[in-house]
């Protein structure tokens, strides 16, 4: 498959992800979750393969979600909600091997989920963390809610969610969301040094380990089947649509007279 959105490079026993629309902050639409789906499944059975490395290009942005200049009621590909991104969660989770999320930047909306998906997560001094949904009328129902719960606890991921706050590396870092934190300069060396220490060790015991721990949290896949159901039919309301709407005309949002 060739990519327009994204870029897939070996490094050693490592295969790197990137997604590759700076001009957007790496936000992604529905071609580009085809190419992630399309990478990682390259990628999570090829046995030469030791760990997968997800990324954004450029230094401002690991992902900031779903590209909201697609989003009309809907966005531009197939699955519940015009994004197959549940399809691409669960590959993430399903792939028998360590998923390492690079973040470089911002990792803001549907860009947190990914790294709450990934099995660690390594990040830039400068980068950001955040959910961003209920400002513009959206709402991750499934991983990116009851995972992220497992993840840094449940107080905690109600407050990322019902205040949308912007949290920097170090902060994400003591919350357990992130495993550690470099300068920019170090995030490529530390990411690397990661994938060795991977590389060496037996990968089968490696993927029953990534199994084992999934198993404990994967009544999620349908919790989050259900959630995009009710998600897909309430992005066809007014409410939602002033979401976006005020997302791109750069004004806050009148839910409440919507």
């Amino acid at each position: 498959m060739s990519y327009q959105d994204i870029t897939y490079e070996v490094r050693g026993s490592a295969a790197w992800i990137t997604i590759n629309r700076p001009d957007k902050y790496n936000a992604f639409r529905g071609q580009t979750c085809e190419e992630l789906i399309a990478a990682f499944s390259k990628a999570g059975w090829d046995k030469s393969i030791a760990a997968i490395v997800l990324t954004g290009a450029g230094t401002k942005a690991f992902c900031t979600g779903g590209d909201q200049s697609a989003h009309d009621g809907a966005y531009d590909g197939r699955g519940t909600i015009g994004l197959p991104v549940e399809e691409l969660q669960t590959l993430i989770r399903d792939v028998p091997k360590p998923v390492i999320a690079r973040v470089n930047g911002f990792a803001i909306g549907g860009g947190n989920v990914l790294v709450t998906c990934c099995d660690l997560a390594i990040a830039s001094s400068n980068a950001v963390f955040g959910q961003v949904g209920p400002k513009v009328g959206s709402v991750d129902p499934g991983f990116g809610t009851a995972l992220l719960a497992r993840v840094v606890g449940e107080k905690k991921a109600r407050e990322i969610w019902m205040l949308c706050r912007r949290y920097p590396a170090e902060q994400a870092l003591q919350m357990g969301l992130i495993n550690a934190v470099v300068p920019p300069e170090q995030l490529d060396e530390e990411v690397e040094r990661w994938c060795m220490e991977i590389a060496a060790l037996s990968p089968t015991a490696i993927a029953i380990a990534k199994k084992s721990f999934n198993q404990d949290s994967d009544s999620i896949r349908g919790i989050s089947a259900l959630g995009m159901q009710a998600l897909a039919l309430f992005y066809q309301t007014e409410e939602s649509k002033e979401g976006v709407k005020a997302f791109l005309e750069k004004r806050p949002a009148k839910f409440r007279q919507a």
